[in-house]
């Protein structure tokens, strides 16, 4: 286990509010302004799109007042990663840390930093994903990717100058985002209201129905219940669990967070509610301002709905926008995202390195990645992290990872979820400053709704859910090798 001192270098400067900031800061990145409309085809249905989003939430918070034991018991570096060990040991924790490096946090930066650079190509067309700077064979560069891995490194550089700036620049992008969420909110129901839309879209609310893609391009509706609809439901949630995911990175730094015990198990449940609310507000926005279902060859915003949003660019956010701000919408909206693409990578490349950091410390990453620098943090994990994020950028493959990865990342939170329940038996005695809320219901019911999304996306993914574990168990013979041979 990770020994008392290993974070004594560590400065804990971070209170409620900057965790709070670091929590909700990584949530929000572009999902909520994109994938309604791919949930939209999934579902067609108004009810129950809004109840995926519920659904979301209220798993996110389930999670989060769980995770609230473990963190409170180990308030160390790491988080997960620390907590998995201790209930399932070494090879089970690694294939976490393994699987956090290779996709979940690398391919979530590579992600995130590229939708700033597309977003950035609105007000500097320079920086298209079309403007190819470099060809070769099956490689190709272009001005979006530079950009990307540009911002990852000035991140990764910021960050290298202590938890300090870091929390301050979390903490300023963060407050922008909510608040212009907040009014995108506000304006859209306020707008939305003086129209016949909201209702409209009320009616018939429980009629599902999804759309499918013919060889042609054109879409044809079918109408699902029973099987069919859960099958959907379970594939649809994905989009909403992917943007309220990351909500645990806040774990990873418990070494620098003011009495941990107490603030980083408040810090999950304030950032998961608040982000939570937005979320589900801001989809009764977009209902309030476009009808749900559209056509794929309409030309208009209202035409095309919230379905093929941006003419099938699934731009949801901007589309409602225009609703408000007309022509404007398209630059003050990018600018939005821009803001909370920065912010968002920023907590997730400040978080990250500390996972990697524990990992060396049990002899289980590179052995530098253990040592701080002179500020008081994992430099080198810092920087290897940038470095796979950049190959990422330029493999061109991070969003299919993305897709492999997430039915892995669901399995290995009902891992750690789990462990509450191994670690009651193995350490009763272990003072637990929080305790997980309405223990044992709560967690058991997390861990059934999370393992039923599994199984559902095994049937209806089983291609990007076999790679998710193929990723996965591709760090076991890792593992073996490595006790085996330390790496230096």
């Amino acid at each position: 286990m990770l020994d008392s001192t290993s974070e004594s270098k560590m400065h804990r400067s971070l209170g409620l509010m900057d965790a709070t900031m670091i929590v909700a800061g990584s949530m929000i990145g572009s999902g909520i302004f994109i994938v309604s409309a791919d949930m939209s085809r999934t579902v067609g249905s108004t009810g129950w799109m809004l109840f995926l989003w519920l659904l979301s939430g209220l798993i996110t918070v389930m999670a989060a007042l769980s995770y609230g034991e473990l963190a409170g018991m180990m308030p160390k570096a790491g988080g997960q990663f620390v907590y998995i060990q201790r209930a399932w040991g070494n090879l089970t924790s690694f294939l976490y840390g393994w699987t956090v490096f290779t996709v979940i946090q690398t391919g979530v930066i590579a992600a995130v930093a590229v939708a700033f650079a597309k977003f950035t190509a609105v007000f500097l067309p320079v920086f298209s994903v079309d403007n190819i700077l470099f060809e070769a064979g099956f490689l190709k560069i272009s001005a979006a990717q530079v950009l990307a891995i540009a911002l990852i490194w000035f991140l990764t550089v910021f960050n290298m100058r202590g938890v300090e700036g870091g929390k301050t620049l979390q903490t300023i992008f963060t407050s922008a985002k909510l608040v212009a969420i907040l009014a995108l909110i506000v304006f859209g129901i306020g707008v939305g209201l003086k129209t016949e839309t909201l209702s409209q879209n009320f009616s018939n609310l429980w009629d599902a129905s999804t759309l499918i893609k013919q060889k042609d391009g054109s879409w044809i509706a079918e109408n699902i219940s029973g099987i069919a609809l859960l099958l959907a439901l379970g594939t649809g949630i994905i989009g909403s669990l992917f943007s309220s995911d990351a909500w645990n990175n806040v774990t990873f730094i418990a070494g620098e967070i003011k009495e941990p015990q107490r603030n980083i198990p408040r810090s999950l449940i304030l950032g998961t509610g608040i982000v939570t609310i937005l979320y589900f507000l801001a989809n009764i926005s977009y209902l309030s301002l476009l009808p749900l279902q559209g056509s794929a060859i309409a030309t208009d915003v209202i035409g095309q709905g919230i379905q093929f949003a941006g003419a099938g660019t699934d731009r949801v956010g901007t589309a409602a926008a225009s609703m408000i701000l007309g022509d404007a919408a398209v630059w003050v909206m990018a600018a939005l995202i821009m803001v909370s693409t920065f912010g968002c990578n920023n907590g997730i490349i400040l978080a990250g390195a500390r996972v990697y950091y524990a990992m060396a410390k049990e002899k289980l990453f590179f052995a530098r990645a253990a040592t701080l620098n002179k500020n008081g943090v994992p430099q080198f994990a810092l920087i290897i992290q940038a470095v796979w994020a950049s190959v990422l950028c330029l493999s061109g493959t991070y969003g299919d990872l993305l897709d492999y990865v997430t039915f892995a990342s669901l399995l290995f939170y009902v891992v750690t979820i789990a462990g509450i329940f191994i670690l009651r038996k193995k350490e009763p005695d272990t003072p637990r400053p929080y305790k997980a809320l309405l223990y044992p219901f709560l967690p058991w019911l997390y861990i059934l709704l999370a393992g039923l999304i599994c199984v559902i996306l095994l049937i209806t993914k089983t291609q990007n859910t076999g790679s998710g574990l193929l990723i996965v168990l591709l760090g076991v013979p890792v593992y073996y090798w490595m006790r085996r041979k330390v790496i230096t």
